[in-house]
């Protein structure tokens, strides 16, 4: 019994005995190095092959795939989205983050870092023949787009005076610059060498910003799998294997040199950020917009379902169809990408709209479909005896309508459609797709910024819950009074 008791404890504890070694052991034991990487972010790091999109290439494909050759494994990619790749570091879903990843003294307060294996300065794009920028003090006053969690959005974010736009890609970034929702970018070299150099509408324009550097991150836990990822650096470096791969890439500059300068701990990250509870009050402020475009969305729900409703039941057979066709497309289709049609389509047909109407538009489109329902349903409740006795008064269909059919549905409809309008507000962190800062994206930049995950995202729900929680009350309270008033 005894040695059945012992047993047991080793394997409820082998789990975290595992978790807390060191990775590079995990690594010799299995022969595979599992790299975290993020393919939204694009070329040249880690993409879709245009001629195969089933193959993922880039420069720290062939980088990681010389690393593991070094190190007799083999490299395995695991994807996950940019924001949450420390994280998945530091759940163990990975053994290393390799992915344009900037060493940060933020960052160097929950992981380790290799040295550097790549220096790069940011890099200003404007739409061509538009010379206005040529440093920072000129972004003053503009709109300005970049990559989300990224060096460059920390250094514009540094002057209020800019008013930074995040992206979760830099396609959608330069897109938009193109289109002249930005006035500017600022995105890391190689990704401006690689999008906006070759693009006819836009130019780099002024002297590269600054200096920083990628660096492999590692879990805190594993200094042997630091020094492994460093020693191999290192040789990929004096044997020119690193060069030979930046050169493939065109992504060789002068700045590369120092590369052979390096020892190991020269990784150097910026100043720490404020504290997480400091982005309270940007929550706050996050918080206010959401509600603004809740209730514009849903008063457009409102409007617009009652019109779908009206048409399906009252309609001719024309406007019945079309009705019919609207609800169920739409409730057939995923928000997310009608919100993507409505920003990042309509353009390509000349129809131009800002981030905030078409947040506006895309929920009240959507939630319209879902209320013309609601509405329809609430309607067909009230017996058809009504809708008889109102005629038989000499009512025409319209005022029986409004004044006996309408009245009466509405203690049917209000239930549901407070429902709805308390999950609209939770849907509007959909809009953070197409760069509209509502609160979802505030928890997403601070959370990404200070790694608070579970502060902020608490702050976060407490927010929404404030925001809803009075709904659901008023909601019970109908369910009530319709309930008396059946009984």
């Amino acid at each position: 019994m005894r040695k059945r008791l012992l047993a047991l404890l080793f394997l409820l504890s082998s789990p975290l005995l595992a978790q807390s070694q060191d990775h590079w052991l995990t690594v010799q034991q299995t022969g595979v190095l599992r790299w975290c990487a993020d393919t939204a972010g694009g070329a040249p790091y880690v993409f879709p092959d245009a001629k195969d999109p089933k193959t993922i290439i880039g420069f720290e494909i062939d980088l990681m795939d010389t690393v593991g050759k070094d190190l007799g494994v083999r490299p395995k990619l695991v994807l996950g989205p940019w924001e949450e790749l420390v994280p998945m570091l530091r759940r163990g879903d990975c053994d290393t983050v390799v992915n344009g990843l900037e060493i940060t003294a933020e960052r160097e307060k929950v992981i380790d870092f290799s040295i550097p294996y790549y220096y790069f300065s940011e890099q200003i794009t404007a739409r061509k023949g538009d010379n206005r920028f040529q440093s920072l003090e000129d972004l003053r006053g503009h709109r300005v787009g970049t990559l989300a969690a990224t060096l460059a959005e920390d250094i514009l974010k540094s002057d209020p005076r800019v008013t930074v736009v995040p992206y979760p890609s830099p396609v959608e970034c330069y897109r938009d610059l193109e289109l002249g929702r930005l006035d500017a970018a600022l995105l890391d070299g190689p990704i401006a060498a690689w999008y906006a150099a070759p693009n006819p509408n836009l130019s780099n324009t002024g002297e590269p910003i600054g200096e920083s550097s990628y660096g492999a991150g590692v879990p805190k836990d594993s200094p042997m799998l630091r020094r492994k990822m460093n020693e191999t650096f290192k040789h990929l470096i004096q044997n020119g294997q690193l060069e030979a791969i930046y050169k493939r890439w065109n992504l060789w500059t002068p700045a590369q040199k120092k590369l052979s300068a390096l020892t190991e701990g020269e990784a150097e990250g910026r100043q720490n950020q404020k504290p997480w509870w400091k982005f309270i009050p940007l929550l706050i402020q996050r918080a206010g917009l959401t509600i603004v475009i809740s209730c514009l969305s849903m008063a457009l729900a409102v409007l617009l379902g009652f019109l779908l409703c009206y048409g399906k039941l009252y309609g001719g057979r024309v406007a019945q169809i079309l009705c019919s066709g609207y609800i169920e497309v739409i409730r057939g289709t995923p928000l997310l990408i009608q919100l993507y049609l409505l920003y990042y389509g309509l353009p390509n047909l000349g129809i131009q709209l800002n981030s905030f109407v078409a947040a506006v538009l895309g929920m009240g489109l959507n939630y319209a479909a879902y209320e013309a329902e609601i509405y329809r349903s609430g309607l067909l409740s009230v017996p058809r005896g009504q809708s008889d006795a109102a005629r038989s008064l000499g009512m025409t269909r319209h005022q029986s309508l409004w004044l006996i059919i309408l009245p009466q549905a509405v203690r049917t409809i209000l239930p549901p459609s407070t429902n709805d309008f308390i999950a609209l507000f939770k849907d509007t962190s959909l809009v953070s797709i197409i760069t509209v800062a509502e609160l979802t994206k505030a928890y997403g930049e601070a959370a990404t910024t200070t790694y608070r995950f579970l502060e902020l995202g608490l702050v976060t729900a407490a927010l929404y819950f404030a925001m809803s929680y009075p709904l659901s009350l008023w909601s019970r309270s109908l369910e009530k009074k319709r309930h008396a008033i059946l009984h």
